[in-house]
């Protein structure tokens, strides 16, 4: 199988959906001798920053000299963006063989009652045999959806971490936030240690049950100034700080003043600082990093389609914000790390994401907004998309390619104006740069 082929091969499974449960996953990977119970994991969900916060957890264990493998979700402009070691994705070679090998075996469950193997169940197999077989120190896994019926949960982590927990993907994980996080803390495991950042009340409180139940260690990360940052809670183990482009960190013994992320956003203090708070709470398995690969790296982090500049003159700036959450951590980012006159929206939403909810953050902020439309098949149409948009904002066009779209935004910009391009992971993978 060429690489065209397999991914030729990928596509054609996406007409099978996203099929929620273990028993597809569980039963791939004992074909294979379960290549994931050889791993090292740390598993990472949470409903904004995941990415990052793995990524960030990379970063860390690679400054310190460690073999890290590191399986993200989505993409922005390679599939193979999913599957790295080292921070090199997986060759093309070996991306197509692991396909090609795992083809017979996924389609023969697929004939039997347990029903077809879906794309992120194919991929999240290539991550398991590709770092198994590569001897990685340790795994980092990205959730793709919620977490307790994920394909990821199959596995035994050494750390779980959840981000933090808002409302998306409400008509797969549930309208509440206590549905929300029960959802996410499935990934919670028995004897673990978790790590969290989630500031809802209703969301901390599942978690921590969650762990109680499973008899995992907590690791409770918040802001100084948090309401409850005086807390006497023995879950409070890291406080971190901002002041500019930097953050402080400080709990027990640990105090670290002046880290500055590699991603920029203030919004990434807070899932750098979760990132060290995993790799802190490794020292259960006695594995001890130093201060200096943890600011290594924190600096050294990088990730496509999170705050990113892609030219100057005018500012071209692409960034995944898909949701609420994330638009107003956008938003906020935009406003503190930015300079411009005035900011020309790109934008194409999924039919799975909220547009009114999104557009009502940015379309404040905005002089004009270009409605456009990916590829991906559940991409919203553009044209409804504007008209969501001609609600909140009086100047709105429609231009349905996103390549044609920023072209537009372009033309219009003056030297000193901000394009800012978001909605979808699928929307800014097709920038050009």
């Amino acid at each position: 199988m060429t690489y065209e082929e397999a991914l030729n091969y990928l596509n054609g499974l996406l007409k099978f959906g996203i099929k929620p449960g273990l028993e597809r996953i569980t039963a791939l990977a004992e074909r294979f001798d379960n290549p994931h119970l050889r791993l090292r994991v740390i598993h990472v969900t949470g409903t904004n920053g995941k990415g990052s916060t793995c990524t960030f957890i990379a970063s860390i264990l690679r400054a310190a000299g460690y073999r890290v493998g590191l399986y993200l979700s989505p993409y922005v402009h390679d599939v193979r963006e999913r599957v790295q070691i080292d921070g090199e994705m997986i060759p093309r070679e070996d991306f197509a063989a692991l396909i090609d090998e795992i083809k017979p075996i996924a389609e023969e469950i697929g004939r039997a009652e347990l029903g077809d193997v879906t794309e992120f169940e194919m991929k999240t197999m290539v991550a398991y045999l590709y770092f198994a077989r590569k001897q990685v120190d340790f795994a980092v896994l990205e959730v793709g959806m919620g977490g307790r019926f994920d394909a990821t949960n199959i596995v035994q982590p050494l750390v779980s971490v959840i981000t933090n927990v808002g409302l998306d993907h409400t008509e797969r994980l549930g309208d509440t936030i206590e549905q929300i996080a029960f959802e996410k803390a499935g990934i919670i495991k028995t004897g673990s240690v978790l790590v969290t950042a989630a500031e809802d009340e209703d969301a901390w409180r599942v978690i921590l049950n969650r762990s109680r139940e499973e008899g995992a260690e907590v690791w409770r990360v918040i802001k100084s100034h948090a309401r409850r940052a005086d807390s006497p809670s023995p879950d409070v183990r890291l406080r971190y700080t901002s002041k500019g482009d930097a953050f402080s960190i400080h709990g027990g013994d640990v105090h670290l003043q002046g880290l500055t992320p590699g991603l920029k956003g203030h919004f990434q203090h807070i899932n750098a600082a979760t990132a060290i708070a995993a790799i802190l709470a490794l020292e259960k398995y006695e594995v001890r990093v130093t201060p200096q690969a943890i600011f290594a790296g924190v600096s050294d982090a990088y990730i496509p389609g999170r705050m990113e500049i892609l030219r100057e003159k005018p500012l071209l700036v692409i960034d995944g914000a898909h949701n609420e959450d994330a638009a107003g951590n956008l938003a906020r980012a935009v406003r503190e790390s930015l300079r411009y006159n005035r900011m020309i929206l790109v934008i194409g939403m999924l039919s799975t994401h909220s547009n009114e909810a999104v557009l009502s953050i940015l379309a404040p902020m905005s002089a004009k907004i270009i409605a456009t439309q990916s590829k991906w098949m559940k991409a919203t149409p553009a044209s409804e998309l504007a008209e969501t948009a001609r609600k909140l904002h009086p100047d709105v066009e429609t231009v349905d390619q996103v390549p044609a779209a920023v072209k537009r935004a372009l033309e219009i910009a003056t030297p000193d104006d901000l394009v800012l391009v978001t909605g979808s992971f699928y929307t800014i993978g097709e920038v050009e740069g």
